[in-house]
């Protein structure tokens, strides 16, 4: 039977390790706090600015349709939103205690190692002996 990686064996590990990974990247996920700012520019408000091109293209693909403005427009528009939101997160941690952060990365680091070592050969002893015909140091 295969496992992991079209490898004999490792299913365990695998299984074992992704578990490690799921849950430690949860409880690390939990202590992410995520906020937005306020968009300026030039010290106002600017999100009104970022929805003009938006606007004005949607006005002119509704006029129309086979308009390659208006499509720009509306798709440029869209993009600038989109980057206008991802540029205004801002990424907190949340205060805890050392012992729970090194548990949950130890987790994600420990479980990132299991899933690597699940996709190697685990076949029989022979698989371990040397290539040139010497013996094992015993």
């Amino acid at each position: 039977m295969r496992g992991a990686g079209g490898t004999p064996g490792g299913l365990g590990e695998f299984l074992l390790g992704l578990g490690l990974v799921v849950v430690g990247t949860y409880l690390f996920m939990q202590q992410v706090t995520v906020t937005s700012g306020g968009w300026s520019l030039f010290g106002y408000d600017a999100f009104g600015l970022s929805l003009l091109p938006f606007l004005l293209g949607l006005g002119i693909v509704f006029y129309n349709g086979k308009s390659i403005m208006g499509w720009f427009l509306v798709s440029s528009g869209i993009l600038i939103i989109i980057a206008g939101i991802f540029a205004n997160l801002r990424v907190y941690f949340a205060p805890t205690s050392l012992y729970n952060t090194l548990t949950m990365l130890g987790m994600i680091a420990i479980g990132v190692g299991l899933v690597a070592r699940s996709v190697r050969d685990h076949g029989s002893a022979e698989s371990d002996a040397p290539k040139d015909g010497s013996r094992p140091l015993e």
